[in-house]
């Protein structure tokens, strides 16, 4: 899409602020109702869009699980490697990866997936699908008319100093993609975590 480029000097532009920012969005309690869906032993997580690393893939790694991380950021990744040197890391588009059928137990997508445009997440969440074993949970946060002002956007937003690309789809079209890809919807909760308002959704693959 025509704002990769832009969206890359901007996330480059917010890695060089990340230790001022790091403790902003308090994903605790999030990650607690994650891993109270998942299975108590350790797994194998996919997070796309991982940033630096920090708080979801770490707190994954802390439990014992193998981190995959994928971004488009290299700065990111460089900051990943230095706060979370366990995590396997990959430069690249969340659309172009391609992985083994059943590799993962878990898939996240946090503060990630809503810079795709919506037109695109089907067949995403169709590859992610296919990338997780059965009862694996996808998370991800999605953009609504509360953060964006609209039932449906594709636009960009103003996000701490940079400009960043947003889309989405109304939450009941939402559902009905994630359903058509094969992944039941078993939590949709707008939470406000740092000022920001998103919907934090949990699907599973049954």
């Amino acid at each position: 899409m025509p704002t990769d480029h832009a969206l890359q000097r901007a996330y480059d532009a917010l890695a060089a602020g990340y230790e001022a920012n790091r403790g902003l969005f308090d994903m605790q309690p999030v990650l607690d109702d994650v891993f109270a869906l998942l299975p108590a032993q350790s797994g194998a997580l996919l997070d796309l869009g991982c940033g630096a690393g920090e708080p979801v893939a770490k707190a994954f790694i802390e439990r014992g699980w193998d981190v995959t991380g994928v971004d488009f950021c290299a700065s990111m990744l460089a900051l990943a490697a230095r706060e979370v040197p366990a995590m396997q890391t990959i430069l690249a588009d969340m659309r172009e990866v391609a992985f083994a059928a059943g590799q993962f137990d878990a898939v996240t997508a946090i503060y990630s997936l809503f810079h795709v445009p919506c037109a695109e997440h089907p067949a995403l969440f169709e590859r992610i699908h296919d990338w997780l074993r059965q009862g694996g949970r996808l998370l991800f946060t999605y953009a609504t008319a509360e953060y964006t002002g609209a039932e449906r956007f594709d636009g960009w937003k103003p996000f701490m100093g940079q400009r960043l690309f947003y889309s989405h789809t109304t939450p009941q079209a939402l559902r009905e993609q994630l359903q058509a890809a094969g992944l039941r919807p078993e939590q949709v909760t707008l939470r406000e975590i740092g000022g920001e308002r998103f919907l934090w959704v949990t699907a599973r693959r049954d």
